[in-house]
């Protein structure tokens, strides 16, 4: 006997979780349908509380007298707050009121011809409902109605104003906000309202005063502008006075707004260490005043304990740096002092700095075609107590003028200091000189320095190699004081070479060109070798300079410490320009001069 089971088909684990899944994305989707239709309703719900709102206070207004018809401490004055909060269904809701007087046409206008003399027709009223608390997506609704007087019309006693929002291109800004307040009449007035789609705001029926109207204009994002009573801040004539409105005349007023800017501020050394904790002035051009001049912007500023500052909220208009620190001068910036800043755009500039050391003048070269900073411009400076100083523009430098601190230090710090030596270079007998070691009656015929690390603080063209004396005895033979120069970026490998790129060529000559090869490193370091035919006499090094440009030097600017008061002469030399100079009397501890060659 065979007997026959039945099989039953069940369902896999994989089969379950896929119509689970199905189900779950199909539950989600009616879900999020669901809800979006509980909230399109709710918004619905909303806005009719908005709309009866805005009913009840147009009803207001029709039971008032036309006289009352209007926004407390406006223009017309009323009795109707310009902000009022109500309570609805749980929620707070927000209504801005804006009530004008219009001028209609058919009568004339009261800047037209023929002239209305009375050109406050009738009032037209604009309500704002908002709800903050509602959500995002549910926006401000707004409504406006007319009211016309019974009576007949008048001529009026008042004026109009006219306020007018321009841009920096003068294009006309719509929507800027305008405030104003006039506190010299009954009742006072303090108004808020914005320009229409020409970026013009039209008051009519403006009471008569004197110098009363304050107006304020702004925008989100915008700089702003605004009048200034006439003595306010020691502004004894403000360029833009409080405007005065006339009987039966028309006052009009330009306003200029725009975007606001940013400027990213770093203050450095000229090996672009930065400047902590640095004070300066900041002073923009445009006036609000004048007789004396007085400026719109003018702060003292400070950089943080990372030498950064981050201005906001700049408006458009060309900047001046002036130093105002303890510690440090400004020797120069990038770009130069003054900067210009345009609308919407955001820009850095790097103060460049050094220790304060008596009196110090800076000097800007500029062109005067272009007004860009001239490079490789030869400045020289004579003065009192046969001063004279030449500098080139855009060149830093590397300085040593001692090494009595002996060697041992890698990395120049302490500025007398250097990294080693043979052992037969004396550092020690004449202090801020090194020369040949002496033996007994004997100098040894050669030895050999090799300086600390002197590290520009970024990629750097190096440009020439001096040092001084010149001349040395001629006993000592032509080639006594040689150099070698090393460079790199990684403060690790040092390969000495001279101009021919090879350890087997010297630098022989003050004033000589560094070779190109060295051009974009950073870390450098010097090794001086002396050397005698005449054991008697020995060479003799006091200073070394190596001069360089980075983007930490301040272009087509320099700058000269230690000066006593007293009258300078300043001289500038380049190649293809006419040589220029100029007389200064220097004072302060910190002056400046910009002077303009032409070509």
């Amino acid at each position: 006997m065979f007997i026959f089971l039945k099989k039953e088909k069940g369902f896999t684990l994989v089969e379950l979780l896929v119509s689970i899944t199905i189900l779950v994305i199909v539950l989600v989707g009616i879900y999020s349908g669901y809800n979006s239709v509980l909230k399109i309703m709710n918004i619905i719900r909303v806005k009719g509380i908005m709309t009866n709102i805005a009913n009840e206070q147009f009803e207001i207004v029709r039971n008032l007298s036309y006289q009352n018809v209007g926004v407390v401490n406006g223009i017309p004055s009323g009795l109707i707050p310009q902000t009022k909060t109500v309570e609805r269904d749980g929620k707070s809701f927000i209504i801005e009121s804006i009530i004008r007087n219009i001028d209609e046409p058919f009568d004339g206008t009261f800047d037209g011809t023929p002239k209305d003399l009375s050109p406050a027709d009738m009032k037209i009223i604009e309500l704002t409902v908002s709800c903050s608390s509602c959500g995002a997506s549910l926006t401000p609704i707004s409504f406006t109605t007319k009211v016309s007087p019974k009576n007949l019309e008048t001529a009026s006693v008042n004026g109009a104003l006219v306020v007018k929002v321009f841009d920096a291109s003068g294009l006309p800004v719509p929507e800027a906000n305008v405030n104003i307040i006039n506190n010299n009449v009954i009742p006072t007035i303090n108004l808020n309202d914005q320009t229409d789609i020409n970026g013009v705001l039209t008051i009519v029926d403006a009471p008569p005063s004197v110098s009363g109207y304050k107006i304020v204009v702004t925008k989100n994002g915008y700089s702003t502008d605004r009048t200034y009573t006439i003595g306010e801040g020691g502004n004894q004539n403000p360029s833009k006075p409080d405007v005065t409105v006339v009987v039966q005349q028309i006052s009009q007023i330009s306003f200029t707004i725009d975007k606001i800017s940013s400027i990213n501020i770093s203050t450095i050394n000229n090996q672009c260490i930065s400047t902590p904790n640095f004070n300066f002035n900041m002073s923009g051009h445009k006036l609000i005043g004048t007789d004396p001049d007085k400026v719109k912007y003018s702060e003292l500023l400070s950089t943080n304990n990372l030498g950064k500052l981050d201005l906001s909220n700049i408006e458009w208009d060309t900047y001046m740096i002036s130093g105002a620190d303890s510690v440090n001068d400004i020797i120069g910036t990038n770009p130069l002092l003054s900067l210009g800043v345009n609308p919407d755009v955001q820009l850095s500039m790097e103060i460049i700095t050094a220790p304060k050391n008596g009196r110090r003048l800076l000097v800007v070269v500029r062109d005067q075609s272009t007004g860009l900073p001239v490079s490789d411009a030869i400045v020289t400076l004579t003065g009192p107590n046969s001063y004279s100083k030449s500098v080139i523009t855009n060149e830093g430098f590397l300085n040593q003028t001692d090494w009595s601190g002996g060697g041992g230090q890698a990395s120049f710090i302490e500025p007398n200091m250097y990294l080693d030596s043979d052992g037969n270079i004396d550092y020690s007998s004449s202090p801020g000189d090194i020369s040949l070691n002496k033996i007994f009656a004997n100098y040894t015929t050669s030895g050999y320095l090799t300086s600390s690390t002197l590290d520009t603080g970024t990629t750097s063209n190096f440009k020439q190699i001096v040092w001084s004396p010149m001349i040395q005895p001629s006993q000592t033979g032509e080639l006594s004081v040689k150099f070698q120069i090393a460079t790199n970026n990684d403060n690790t490998t040092w390969n000495y070479i001279g101009p021919d790129e090879t350890p087997a060529s010297y630098y022989t000559y003050t004033d000589s060109n560094i070779s190109i090869s060295h051009n974009g490193k950073r870390y450098l370091r010097y090794r001086v070798y002396l050397s005698t035919l005449d054991q008697s006499f020995t060479p003799l090094l006091s200073d070394i300079s190596l001069t360089y440009n980075s983007s930490c030097i301040p272009p087509g600017q320099v700058s000269f410490s230690a000066l006593l008061e007293g009258t300078y002469t300043i001289s500038i030399d380049k190649t293809g320009y006419q040589s220029t100079s100029k007389d200064v009397y220097i004072t302060d501890s910190w002056s400046k001069e910009e002077i303009t060659i032409s070509q």
